[in-house]
């Protein structure tokens, strides 16, 4: 372990700690990032749920699932479960945030600091009330330390319980102490995204309307709903992908250059997109949108006979300003698809005019593909020469793949910033009330007007086939670095 400079605590209270995201990414991300040195030496983790458990029946299934997801082995296991502790209570109720408060209290009894993270690993209903709780209970007053708040999504269903939320959120926090977590934006290949526009100039003069034909984002899943329908079909596809994941990975697409890297910068900058982005009326967005649901879906359990939740739903936006107007970006997400990808395509436009033979009369247009998972890399997509007498051409492929052993899982990055007190990847509160902003009109359509048109397509493909009609012609789906299809 690093030496610690400073008599500093940090303690990370997990509320939700029985739950399946405490074992399968937050302890494995805490244990690699406690067994590298990248936490202060004196640190502890306390885990909250209603469940009744010993220290040592939590610290075993954490073990279980450090030991599903990592590489690493267990070598310095026991260090970290000795810093482990579990607390049976309720977040929202006094009496246990005040043992909690007390426990945690104790760790500095020796005049150290006392900085803690809480994480709100719970479900969404009882944000809120813990937040009041923790309020009232003075567990939030930084007077002897930091106080900072990881929110998991969703934030709110809609426009109204998303501001409802931040009203709470603003009642008993700043909001430099409010971590609002999209696992999306701790991935490698979203931040090179970053690295790759900005610290490289060949691409910048290209990346408007003058060249761009139109920008792909796409978020696909091979699995079902595995067991959770039941929330499933109360979110659909709008509300757990689209309003979260793709459209942060659409600010990041389109956002201008920020004057510096810190969190203010980069946020201003991901907020005027989202400001821009065009807003629909419902019936516009009925016209702009497509959805369909995979065969089986109703006979899973927890959905109804006649449920019209969309499993898979593409929409096409329009971002209102001189570098982006009037191109299409194509937001997808589904699930039981053909396979797993997360890849955003940006597709130029052809020659205006072309001179040489190829296969199909004209040359294939000019491709970037940044696939974020599960190849991780980036495709560039360019015509070349077919060797032979002929002055013929053939599209060939520039490729670059992070390495495997590389690649650590989101939560690691996201857990040590919000420790740091990094926002840079965490979404600000206009963010998310101007992602609702967007969003709601698809969610009013597809209960409204495109109730019914609800298209069908079999688990294992890429969808309905009226997702491709939706795109248009001379314009493709495209999949995983791979030629058009």
């Amino acid at each position: 372990m690093t030496d610690s400079t400073e008599r500093d605590r940090l303690t990370v209270v997990i509320f939700g700690a029985s739950g399946d995201l405490t074992r399968r990414k937050l302890a494995p991300a805490l244990y690699h990032l406690y067994r590298t040195g990248a936490l202060p030496q004196m640190c502890h983790f306390v885990g909250v749920a209603r469940s009744e458990m010993s220290d040592d029946a939590f610290r075993d299934a954490l073990m279980s699932g450090v030991k599903e997801v990592s590489d690493d082995g267990l070598d310095g296991w026991d260090e970290f479960a000795s810093r482990v502790t579990y607390v049976s209570g309720s977040s929202i109720d006094d009496d246990s945030l005040a043992e909690i408060d007390r426990v945690v209290s104790e760790y500095c009894a020796d005049g150290s600091k006392d900085n803690r993270l809480y994480y709100l690993a719970l479900a969404p209903s009882l944000y809120a009330g813990t937040l009041e709780a923790l309020g009232r209970g003075g567990m939030l007053d930084e007077s002897s330390g930091f106080r900072r708040v990881v929110i998991e999504k969703p934030f709110g269903t809609d426009l109204k319980s998303a501001r409802e939320l931040n009203d709470v959120v603003h009642s008993v926090l700043g909001e430099s102490q409010v971590f609002r977590i999209d696992h999306y934006l701790g991935k490698e290949t979203v931040q090179n995204l970053m690295v790759f526009r900005f610290a490289n100039t060949i691409f910048e003069p290209l990346w408007n309307r003058n060249y761009v034909d139109h920008v792909q984002i796409s978020v696909m899943e091979s699995l079902d709903t595995e067991g959770r329908a039941g929330y499933y079909d109360k979110a659909g596809v709008l509300r757990d992908m689209m309003q979260s994941h793709l459209l942060q990975l659409l600010a990041l697409v389109a956002m201008e250059p920020p004057a510096t890297s810190g969190a203010d910068a980069l946020r201003n900058e991901k907020a005027k997109v989202l400001q821009a982005v065009r807003k629909y009326e419902s019936d516009e967005a009925a016209e702009n949108s497509v959805r369909g649901q995979y065969a089986g879906y109703r006979e899973e359990d927890g959905v109804a006979s006649s449920s019209s939740t969309a499993t898979y739903g593409a929409i096409r936006l329009y971002v209102n300003n001189w570098r982006w107007q009037g191109v299409p970006f194509f937001l997808r997400s589904g699930k039981a698809m053909a396979e797993k990808e997360s890849e955003i395509a940006v597709q130029f436009r052809p020659p205006p005019h072309t001179i040489f033979e190829t296969r199909n009369a004209e040359v294939t247009p000019n491709l970037l593909q940044i696939s974020i998972q599960p190849h991780e890399g980036v495709h560039l997509t360019f015509e070349n020469k077919k060797p032979g007498t002929r002055m013929g051409t053939a599209p060939e492929k520039l490729e670059y793949h992070f390495p495997p052993q590389v690649i650590r899982d989101s939560y690691e990055r996201l857990l040590l910033d919000a420790i740091e007190g990094d926002q840079s990847l965490f979404t600000r509160s206009d963010e998310i009330e101007m992602s609702w902003q967007i969003i709601d009109p698809f969610v009013e359509s597809w209960q409204t007007s495109l109730k019914s048109q609800l298209y069908p397509y079999e688990k294992g493909t890429h969808g309905p086939a009226a997702a491709g009609e939706f795109l248009g012609t001379a314009r493709n789906w495209h999949h995983h670095g791979s030629d058009q299809k």
